[in-house]
């Protein structure tokens, strides 16, 4: 019988050398992503660093020392801010200064737009109750003086109607008691 085959040891040993500069290309990349997070004041926790790093979390859960570097780093951050988180740079104050600027600019016009709107209404309010101008329903009060005016021609109308024939009535009342007086 023959051996079973083995890979050769060359191989093998080139594959784990390059699985051993990967590891410490990402260990790398984590200490700096850790180093810039500090310099800058990012904030740090384990998920941070690890995107920065460009690495998975588990990455820094498997190596005790970078994952007791990040929880080091994220409990100095929290005790004793950085001088870069603190300051305050000047281009920021005046962008601050300008929004506020703006702010009050347009809260101003805003205003202006609300007291303009509260004079009209009050001066309506006025002007209807004083009795001076014209109604508010004019096509309303046109409306009912039409067909008040409609009425009042059929009225008209009717009372000449009768008028007529009550003038009739009287002249053949008048007629009998002259035939009845005559004779």
């Amino acid at each position: 019988m023959t051996a079973p085959h083995t890979p050769d040891a060359p191989a093998a040993s080139g594959l784990v050398k390059a699985r051993q500069r990967d590891v410490e290309h990402r260990r790398q990349r984590v200490q700096q992503a850790l180093a810039d997070m500090t310099t800058d004041a990012t904030p740090i926790s384990v998920s941070s660093v690890a995107a920065r790093a460009g690495v998975h979390r588990s990455f820094i859960h498997r190596h005790p020392d970078l994952h007791g570097a990040v929880l080091t780093a994220a409990s100095q951050a929290l005790t004793a801010p950085s001088a870069a988180s603190a300051a305050i740079s000047h281009r920021s104050v005046l962008a601050e200064n300008a929004n506020l600027h703006a702010q009050n600019r347009r809260q101003a016009q805003h205003i202006r737009d609300l007291e303009d709107r509260l004079s009209e209404l009050l001066g309506q309010q006025a002007f209807q109750r004083s009795g001076l101008g014209a109604a508010t329903n004019t096509a309303t009060l046109q409306a009912e003086i039409d067909h008040q005016q409609h009425t009042i021609s059929d009225l008209t109308r009717a009372l000449a109607e009768r008028d007529e024939e009550l003038a009739a009535a009287r002249e053949a009342t008048r007629r009998l008691m002259t035939e009845l007086n005559r004779p």
